[in-house]
């Protein structure tokens, strides 16, 4: 997936209440970026990270900028939750991801109390995948999730455990945005509960599947499957 152009330059100052980001560009000025992102952004929202950001012409938007990409360990990390479901999007449909291509691809499917973010059908069947961001590693080359406690990634995993009771194929997908990961795993420390549903889920029928994506200032791709450690 293409990423916004042109990206500017800057150095993250601070990042607080969540949406926000202050942020000192390549030339000295001082803006204040919105931030698309509900975790704690923990390890990229660090004072003194590379970052580049977007300028929007839209006369309506209270902030005109928008924090894009942060540079950690090396590697841009896409922070941008709301563009994860495209690329992921893109990758079914093109085939990047070989366990689910070969079906019709159709977003935000209502499930229980939630809506799933893909519904995939083929002659074969109804598929039903949820795809989380990973932006945190707990150790040097493994990739975790999630970043804060969420109630609602829970309830995401008892409704994917009652989907395969269904007859559906269930998936949970997780996007690894750290370039240096080499596997994938829960993050315990920080929400027991998830990791104790995610085990549940898997022994349950749900498949987990990890990739990482391919991240550049200029676009945002599916890259290649890493193990999952449960």
């Amino acid at each position: 997936m293409r990423l916004p152009e042109p990206l500017l330059d800057g150095t993250l100052v601070r990042r607080y209440q969540r949406f926000l980001a202050d942020v000192q560009l390549a030339d000295g000025t001082l803006v204040t970026a919105h931030t698309p992102n509900t975790g704690s952004m923990k390890q990229c929202a660090v004072p003194g990270h590379r970052v580049l950001v977007s300028l929007s012409d839209n006369p309506k938007r209270k902030l005109q900028h928008t924090l894009e990409l942060i540079r950690v360990n090396g590697h841009w990390v896409d922070t941008h939750t709301h563009r994860t479901n495209r690329v992921v999007e893109e990758g079914l449909k093109t085939g990047r991801i070989a366990e689910l291509s070969g079906f019709r691809v159709s977003p935000e499917y209502p499930f229980g109390g939630s809506r799933i973010d893909f519904l995939l059908e083929n002659g074969a069947g109804r598929a039903l995948v949820e795809v989380k961001n990973v932006t945190l590693c707990c150790e040097p080359q493994t990739a975790c999730f999630p970043d804060a406690v969420t109630t609602r990634g829970q309830k995401h995993l008892r409704e994917l455990m009652e989907a395969v009771r269904q007859g559906y194929r269930a998936v949970i997908f997780f996007l690894v945005q750290r370039g240096e990961a080499a596997a994938f795993t829960p993050a315990d420390a920080i929400d027991p509960e998830y990791g104790r549903l995610l085990r549940e889920a898997a022994a349950a029928g749900v498949e987990v599947l990890a990739y990482k994506s391919l991240v550049s200032p200029r676009e945002n791709r599916v890259g290649e499957r890493i193990p999952v450690l449960l």
